[in-house]
């Protein structure tokens, strides 16, 4: 006991002479919390937040750094349960194109119900335009009423009161001051975002306002926590997306040190940047991040002076395809530990073999029969290792081969490999009996290596 609180004071002892030196000449918002009074809103409710903070969450239990923060309720209500997962984004008015409502719904679609139970998404309208809020919240209310009434969105607006400077700023990087006071807003805004989610869920995902989701996402997302847990990892950040601010994960506990951690350098550089001190800071020394990415961005114009945003992961992969449990042959030379499998499975791996002979093969033997309806195949890698010439087939009844692998007794053919990729749908209707196998074979030998880099179908 003695240790832990000689800890806790050292900590905080830490963040205070942090805090005391970073607002030199900011000490009046610190301490007064900038207690002007605000001009009425309409069809806006203030509400004073009551939210769940985690025994771990020490940081909430003292007096230091105080968050003096007023939110405002706009719609929903988050129940006073805990869920698994908060999911937060942060939205201002753009110059051109919106993509608010696109991103719920992505969010919203791509989860099952039992998902959807299992998680809140907050939102936070970080614009001070009021017409503009008036306007969104409507959408938002006639859009996800359902969502709302049952406790699974939470739209929020902080006054423009509760803000530090947002103009003068130091001008690290040599950035302009209008980028400087857009990048140091939107810290602001994801620290005021980020301080009110903490304890609605068990986890917290950060996400952007113009992203579409993977299907199921949230269950990939508790399945990799679940492998960290069984590994013991020391960790503070997971990505599941290697763009910007999207895709990143953090136990609640640690919510309210990230939510001050974001405040104190606000100005210093961009959100992206931060994020990656504070992992450090956490002592996960090494990036965690997970291949296929589970939200790729979607915005075309960025929301700072509608600037053109051609931004894409790519190593999204949005769902379409579900692989079944499988087995996976080949009696091509593989290289080193790049197996097979690795192409099958959902992954940062692929298989990567010598130079195919004609007549050599990949196949995969599928656990239980099962109706194909679409296939995505590609090979290669950076435009090399493209398996020039193979076909793609089903296969029925599942035979010993004797080779200490399975295979099927016929097959038949679907198409051909097009520079190194196959991508067809609607198979079942014209091969609806389900199937055992699905076979690549080389029609033509290279000389070239050849690298499967993905194998995905989909399923009735």
């Amino acid at each position: 006991m003695r240790r832990h609180l000689k800890k806790k004071t050292v900590a905080l002892a830490v963040l205070l002479v942090i805090g005391g030196l970073y607002f030199v000449g900011h000490s009046d918002f610190l301490l007064v919390g900038l207690g002007r009074s605000q001009e009425p809103v309409p069809n806006e409710l203030k509400w004073q937040a009551e939210r769940l903070i985690s025994n771990e969450s020490w940081v909430e239990q003292g007096d230091f750094l105080p968050f003096n923060i007023s939110y405002q309720l706009l719609a929903g209500a988050p129940f006073t349960q805990q869920r698994f997962l908060a999911v937060g984004l942060s939205s201002v008015k753009r110059t051109k194109g919106t993509y608010l409502i696109s991103t719920l719904q992505s969010l919203f679609s791509q989860s099952s119900p039992e998902e959807r139970s299992s998680m809140v998404v907050v939102v936070l309208l970080a614009e001070f335009d009021v017409r503009w809020r008036v306007y969104t919240t409507k959408e938002i209310k006639t859009a996800f009423s359902s969502e709302l009434e049952q406790g699974q969105l939470v739209v929020i607006h902080v006054p423009e009161e509760f803000y530090p400077p947002l103009t003068g700023l130091k001008r690290n990087f040599n950035d302009a001051p209008d980028r400087v006071s857009f990048r140091s807003k939107q810290n602001v805004d994801y620290s005021f975002l980020i301080h009110y989610s903490a304890g609605l869920g068990k986890y917290y995902l950060q996400l952007e306002d113009d992203v579409s989701s993977a299907k199921n996402f949230l269950s990939t997302i508790k399945l990799r926590i679940n492998e960290q847990n069984t590994k013991k990892t020391t960790w503070a950040m997971l990505e599941f997306s290697v763009l910007g601010y999207i895709g990143k994960l953090y136990k609640s506990a640690h919510l309210p040190l990230l939510a001050r951690f974001l405040f104190l350098f606000y100005q210093e550089m961009p959100c992206d940047w931060l994020m990656t001190h504070f992992r450090l800071v956490m002592t996960q020394k090494d990036t965690i991040l997970f291949k296929p990415s589970l939200f790729q961005h979607m915005g075309t114009f960025s929301s700072f002076q509608g600037t053109y945003n051609k931004l894409k992961d790519k190593d999204f992969e949005e769902g379409l395809y579900s692989n079944p449990v499988a087995d996976v042959y080949t009696n091509m030379s593989t290289y080193q530990k790049n197996y097979p499998k690795l192409a099958w499975e959902a992954g940062e791996g692929f298989f990567w073999g010598r130079s195919p002979e004609k007549g050599t093969y990949l196949t995969v033997v599928f656990k239980d029969p099962t109706v194909v309806t679409g296939i995505s195949i590609e090979t290669g890698s950076g435009g090399k290792d493209l398996l020039e010439a193979a076909q793609v087939e089903l296969g029925h009844d599942v035979i010993d081969s004797g080779k200490e692998e399975k295979t099927c007794k016929t097959f038949q053919l679907l198409g051909q490999l097009e520079n190194g990729r196959l991508e067809l749908q609607g198979i079942d209707k014209k091969h609806g009996s389900a199937s055992s196998c699905l076979r690549i074979l080389v029609t033509a030998g290279q000389k070239d290596w050849v690298i499967i880099k993905k194998i995905r179908i989909s399923t009735s």
